[in-house]
């Protein structure tokens, strides 16, 4: 049994206050692996009045001593990456390669920011005035469950070289993996108070962080539906706020498309991190004379996939990372069918042989209209839907006909065209023929989709406040 009994507050590894506790099971067997102490209102009170304390001192560091700490963060965590990979795969289900890239990308995060910061200009002139860049203050750091390490530290990277003090609240389904974290930030040796990390339930402690006035700032990644509720709490306080949140992005085939290379990487785009990435491409739009030719494409690659234990090298997609998110695709799968989709492949229930585990049939759907829910909804997991289109304006309509914008993918041989696609597309990232991710560039998203951005200079300036002086 693995216990994570404490959390990070001032330095020290402490008892929360609150007295629940949460069971930690392994999602590919089902088995009971660890637990949680959950922290309560006046833990995050503690985290925050321990950030408060150590901002003015911290807020005042050279450039250099900063480098130093994000570098010393990066070192601590790349000793500790196999560590980091084995509870990313017992705890949340994550593929050995995903649970591996992951984790490191985590790491090499800080390295990034430590190379912008020495770049950074916080004093320049604007016309006739001095702007100065500002540490904007107490920064709550909200992450989700589905990328842990990566997305605590894109947000804590910005806020350390900022010269930002932090509270973090992690996941609680993430505990085994924010242990590991926690006692890596303990070993970077910053000024006690800089790192806060308190586990507990989202509506427990969400309140407080989101509505205290000594919290400057709230960067959230999580669902739309949660990300309004923070909008809302943070506004009486006039906080500073990025909002990373939910999904549906769209995938255009293009009708000159390698479609040898195109489907493959298509499929891939919905079915990564076991379908639960918020840039998933669920909604693949393609040519409809084509549609047979993709059809038959499409069944061949997901019969293809392996689905089962995630610490084999040779498995594509692993299992959900709980009941609960077995039972949400189960439900969107019955809905698909019952609004009258047709399931090319997949479907209901588990894959053979694995009767132990939250694993589902990689599942897709075609002849799917934009008004059914599994082609408007956020489903996050390995569910592709599948539209068809006539003429590009239709295509470029079908793609922006959601509330969402975060991400969308874009598939053709000819760039000009693809990039004369892309620049009508609503969304705050459109990646032409690839998966890559730029970590330098920002991140985030339009509509409902999200406020600000996380990464590289734009992700650093949101921790800052321009003042300008005038003479």
């Amino acid at each position: 049994m693995k216990l994570a009994h404490k959390i990070f507050i001032n330095g020290n590894f402490v008892s929360p206050q609150g007295n629940d506790i949460m069971e930690i099971v392994n999602p590919a067997n089902e088995k009971l692996i660890g637990e949680v102490a959950l922290g309560n209102e006046q833990d995050a009170l503690a985290a925050i009045a321990s950030a408060k304390r150590a901002l003015p001192a911290f807020a005042q560091t050279a450039r250099h001593q900063r480098q130093y700490y994000l570098q010393r963060l990066h070192d601590t965590i790349i000793a500790r990456l196999e560590d980091l990979k084995e509870a990313t795969i017992e705890e949340y289900g994550a593929t050995v390669q995903r649970a591996r890239w992951s984790n490191h990308y985590a790491a090499e995060t800080f390295l990034l920011f430590k190379e912008l910061l020495g770049e950074y200009e916080f004093e320049k002139t604007i016309s006739k005035s001095k702007l100065i860049m500002q540490p904007v203050g107490v920064t709550a750091i909200f992450t989700a469950w589905n990328a842990n390490a990566g997305s605590i530290c894109v947000k804590l990277a910005a806020a350390i070289a900022a010269g930002c003090t932090v509270v973090i609240k992690p996941s609680e389904m993430s505990a085994l993996q924010t242990k590991i974290l926690m006692e890596c930030f303990a070993e970077a040796g910053l000024p006690p108070g800089v790192i806060n990390v308190v586990n507990g339930r989202g509506d427990v402690l969400g309140p407080v962080l989101s509505t205290h006035p000594d919290v400057a700032r709230v960067t959230f990644t999580g669902s739309t539906a949660i990300g309004k509720i923070i909008a809302r709490n943070a506004i009486d306080t006039m906080k500073r706020m990025t909002l990373e949140l939910s999904g549906k992005s769209p995938n255009i085939i293009l009708d000159d498309a390698d479609l040898s290379s195109a489907i493959p990487m298509a499929v891939n785009e919905c079915f990564q991190n076991n379908g639960q990435a918020c840039v998933a491409g669920s909604r693949l739009i393609v040519p409809k004379k084509l549609l047979p030719e993709i059809r038959q494409l499409v069944i061949e690659i997901v019969r293809a996939m392996k689905v089962g234990d995630p610490r084999d090298e040779r498995t594509t997609i692993g299992p959900l990372a709980s009941e609960k998110q077995y039972q949400r695709i189960q439900h969107y799968i019955r809905v698909g069918i019952e609004e009258g989709a047709e399931l090319l492949i997949g479907g209901e229930g588990k894959p053979d042989g694995l009767s132990k585990g939250y694993y589902v049939k990689p599942t897709v759907f075609v002849n799917v209209t934009p008004t059914m829910t599994i082609a408007r909804e956020e489903i996050f997991g390995p569910v592709l839907s599948i539209l068809t289109y006539e003429t590009e304006d239709e295509a470029v309509q079908m793609a922006n006909d959601t509330v969402f914008g975060l991400q969308a993918y874009i598939s053709s041989t000819n760039m000009e065209r693809a990039n004369k696609i892309a620049a009508q597309i609503d969304a705050g990232r459109v990646s032409l023929n690839t998966m890559t991710h730029d970590p330098l560039a920002p991140f985030g998203g339009f509509k409902q989709s999200g406020i600000g951005r996380e990464g590289g200079i734009f992700g650093l300036e949101q921790q800052l406040e321009p003042k300008v002086i005038l003479n």
